[in-house]
């Protein structure tokens, strides 16, 4: 489009009192080529008149917007004018916030911002939304259990078509098979009835609901809105066009064979799903000779909480052995129920259960580290434990032990067969068709068609639960589109896991909603971008293919890469990964961000540090540091990026090659605990420059002028120092010796 510009300058929040506002206004029409009277100013440019001022130039044909005022990231609806090309330059927390008034520097600093400004609108372009045709917005559930059933109802009393799929011949799962729940209403004394049932009537009579028992997913193709889906039900196959998944495939009880060291093989050794079923008969009774269990004990944590079996918590346990406990008590007044735990989580309102659990007479708890069961008389057994509350090692006998295993989800299979595969094509060939030929297939949930594997990622070290980015985003997974809800996602009970899907049905609506506008979805919400490559230029080296966190770029039968613009996130990473340089968004590509880089101000007689910041982490951390008026060098100038996996390379030489002298990137930590917004964009920069220190050092520029920061969020009241930092490290390496060229 043919551009009007417009720059907007606010002298309120102290701006005006940090910086010589007709000077500001002077360098920027100067760089924007149009007249210092033009310029508009406002003592309060968010206010009602000031945004009426640009309202009404808009309305006259003004296209592009730069404004000079506070953070980008609030009065984001107030400074929302559709139909424009708008960039707002951080006078507010990066000058007059966090730097000394009415110095030299300071009037540097944000002419330079108000520079790289107008050089970003000069390059970009508006954004235009790629919509797809014949879009669909049903979506597919996957399980039929609580929340599996959950979110289906949600989703069909929102308006939108579901499917439901469920490997079972019946509806319900684990929660069909309970004798009675944990109590719901105050004041948490009495069991209640499973209310499965309720829930698959609602789902089983709902006229937006189509379900399909004994069924799994064959096939998963294409990209949200567009996703070709085969059922086979019975040795039939059926394909569906669905827009969005939610995956509560439920999960299954730790395997008790591995628990030999708790007795279990003995068969009054049982586990606490075993004791639902005998629940359901109407008495207590022990499986080995039928006789009326009086008393019986819990094993808490039965393989959990331990790094030989289950690291982790399984959340619903302790409330289940309560709730077993009061089986006992209710069908036999003089039976006593022994818990030995580890401890007792019973988070929220069952706190109240758990209270009035401890005012029953035959219920009795002790902490204790069971360290054996054994044999007694009479096909009793022993309980024998260590680090009881009163330190002493006991002994007890019972009529009947309950294992409280935990829960595993049911991608744990299917990620442990995948994993062993990745593992075994490491190694060659050979080893990978060993791997296949000796090891059983495990039944997949999704069979998805994608170049990075058929299934949701889990995230490393969580034992098969989906990767939801538990962070920022519960239920997304890697997979755009694909949301997790339930026991997939985390441990939870029943109350935790009906919340959990309506959480995840809201996600899977908003994206099917967000696909049809053109929009991405989850974190940039609001991105009517996408990835344009010049694919005349591209080479076929597959990095964008195989660095995308998404699965948003496959290829064709000759390797050539293309883009399922639905699948993208717009993280940009394919941005930084494409040597070419030839991927680019209307506002952000590696020309826009080089050439803001290359507008920077430089002179021989100061430095000058160049901070790329992810906007997710970096950035509003440092808005907050600025909040608090921490003070940040002079000397250093901050371009937010999409994510640090968006960093293309060239930027480092254009930034040297400038005359720069130190180069900082700042990004999400990564790791087991704690994510990157786009998953992998700092440890792919961190990979990528690692490479650069080389190149840095072959050019004998000394390989510390350029550094990688990883900081969280909270970490605001130490992100000035460490760039503070960084630059005395500079100074101390002194300028940049391309300034003299």
């Amino acid at each position: 489009m043919e551009k009007k510009y417009g720059v907007y300058i606010c002298k309120g929040c102290s701006i005006s009192e940090s910086i010589n506002i007709d000077n500001l206004i002077k360098s920027s029409a100067r760089h924007a080529k149009i007249k210092p009277e033009d310029v508009r100013v406002h003592d309060i440019m968010c206010s009602s008149s000031g945004l009426e001022m640009i309202k009404n130039d808009v309305k006259e044909g003004t296209n592009t917007l730069i404004i000079g005022a506070c953070s980008p990231r609030v009065k984001f609806e107030e400074f929302d004018f559709p139909g424009t090309i708008t960039e707002r330059a951080n006078l507010r927390e990066f000058v007059a916030w966090s730097q000394e008034p009415n110095a030299a520097a300071t009037q540097s600093i944000a002419e330079d911002y108000m520079k790289m400004g107008i050089i970003k609108t000069q390059k970009g372009d508006l954004p235009k939304p790629n919509i797809l045709q014949d879009l669909s917005n049903t979506i597919v559930v996957i399980g039929g259990g609580m929340s599996g059933l959950t979110a289906a109802i949600e989703a069909a009393e929102a308006g939108y078509q579901v499917v439901l799929v469920e490997k079972q011949a019946e509806l319900g799962g684990w929660s069909a098979k309970l004798y009675k729940e944990t109590p719901r209403q105050y004041p948490y004394d009495k069991l209640d009835e499973p209310q499965i049932f309720d829930k698959i009537k609602a789902v089983e009579s709902h006229p937006n609901i189509k379900i399909y028992k004994s069924s799994i997913i064959e096939k998963t193709d294409g990209q949200p809105g567009l996703f070709d889906v085969t059922i086979r039900t019975n040795g039939s196959s059926e394909t569906i066009r669905a827009g969005a998944f939610i995956v509560a495939a439920g999960w299954q009880p730790y395997d008790a064979g591995k628990l030999g060291h708790l007795g279990y093989g003995n068969p009054n050794v049982i586990t606490n799903v075993q004791m639902e079923e005998i629940a359901k008969t109407g008495k207590i009774t022990r499986p080995s000779d039928g006789k009326e269990a009086k008393k019986v004990a819990f094993i808490q944590c039965a393989g959990q909480r331990d790094p030989n079996h289950l690291p982790y918590c399984s959340s619903f346990c302790c409330a289940t052995s309560l709730k077993q406990a009061k089986y006992v008590r209710e069908k036999s007044s003089d039976a006593i129920a022994m818990i030995f735990y580890k401890d007792i989580r019973t988070p929220g309102q069952s706190e109240l259960f758990y209270k009035n659990m401890q005012n029953d007479p035959g219920v009795l708890l002790t902490k204790a580290d069971v360290t054996g069961i054994t044999e007694a008389s009479n096909g009793n057994l022993y309980i024998e434990a260590e680090n009881t509350l009163l330190g002493e090692k006991i002994k007890v006998e019972a009529d009947l032990v309950v294992l409280a295993t935990g829960i595993v989800p049911a991608t744990r299979a299917s990620q442990e067969y995948l994993d062993g595969l990745a593992e075994a094509g490491k190694q060659g060939d050979e080893a990978k068709n060993k791997y296949l030929e000796e090891t059983p297939k495990p039944e997949f949930i999704l069979n998805l068609t994608y170049r990075q594997g058929p299934e949701m990622p889990s995230l490393e070290g969580a034992y098969g639960f989906a990767d939801s980015n538990f962070i920022c985003f519960q239920y997304e997974t890697r997979r755009t589109g694909i949301y997790a809800a339930g026991c997939v996602r985390q441990p939870m009970n029943m109350n935790e896991a009906s919340i959990d899907a309506s959480g995840a049905a809201l996600k899977a609506i908003q994206c099917v909603e967000h696909v049809a506008k053109g929009i991405a979805v989850h974190p940039r919400a609001w991105d009517t971008t996408f990835p344009d490559p010049l694919m005349i230029k591209c080479t076929s080296c597959k990095r964008c293919t195989e660095e995308c966190p998404f699965g948003a770029i496959d290829e064709d039968e000759k390797g050539t890469p293309f883009f399922r613009i639905n699948r993208c996130r717009r993280c940009g990473t394919c941005v930084g990964a494409c040597p070419e340089r030839i991927v680019s968004f209307k506002d952000f590509s590696v020309d826009i961000v080089g050439s803001m880089i290359k507008g920077i101000e430089v002179s021989e007689d100061e430095f000058r540090i160049v901070v790329l910041a992810c906007e997710n982490d970096a950035y509003p951390a440092l808005d907050s540091a600025a909040i608090k008026r921490s003070k940040i060098n002079p000397n250093v100038r901050i371009i937010p990026v999409r994510c640090l996996g968006s960093t293309n390379l060239v930027w480092v030489s254009d930034a040297f090659s400038r005359g720069i002298d130190g180069l900082v990137l700042i990004g999400c930590k990564y790791g087991e605990n704690y994510q990157c917004h786009f998953v992998k964009g700092s440890e792919l920069a961190n990979y990528r420059f690692s490479k650069v220190k080389e190149t840095l050092d072959k050019l004998q520029l000394e390989s510390d002028r350029c550094q990688l920061i990883q900081v969280s969020i909270s970490e605001y009241d130490k992100l000035p120092e460490i760039i503070n930092n960084f630059v005395a490290r500079i100074e101390e390496i002194g300028p940049n010796p391309f300034k003299e060229l």
